[in-house]
């Protein structure tokens, strides 16, 4: 719900779900409450503390940055045009 609330209207957010491992938690959430794989990722965090978007140039550098000041970083997705009316976040690799 808050990628949404930094992106122009005209842009989306594709995150690759498996470019993170999930913590063992989310998954006990998941199974406990029956909660569908998009609901897990829409309202819960899944192991995503805080997201920062950044010029694809600048990915790689803004992530050495991170871990150098002992953050766990990695690039979990793009952001791409978005067609009117589509979604602002699409999730790949459910």
């Amino acid at each position: 719900e808050n990628i949404p609330r930094v992106l122009p209207d005209n842009a989306k957010a594709v995150i690759d779900t498996n470019s993170w491992e999930i913590p063992e938690v989310f998954r006990w959430i998941q199974k406990g409450g029956n909660v569908n794989n998009v609901e897990m990722y829409r309202t819960l965090n899944c192991g995503v503390g805080m997201v920062i978007a950044v010029p694809a140039a600048d990915a790689e550098k803004a992530i050495e940055l991170m871990r150098a000041e002992g953050e766990n970083a990695w690039l979990i997705g793009t952001i791409e045009t978005a067609a009117a009316g589509e979604e602002q976040v699409e999730l790949r690799g459910l």
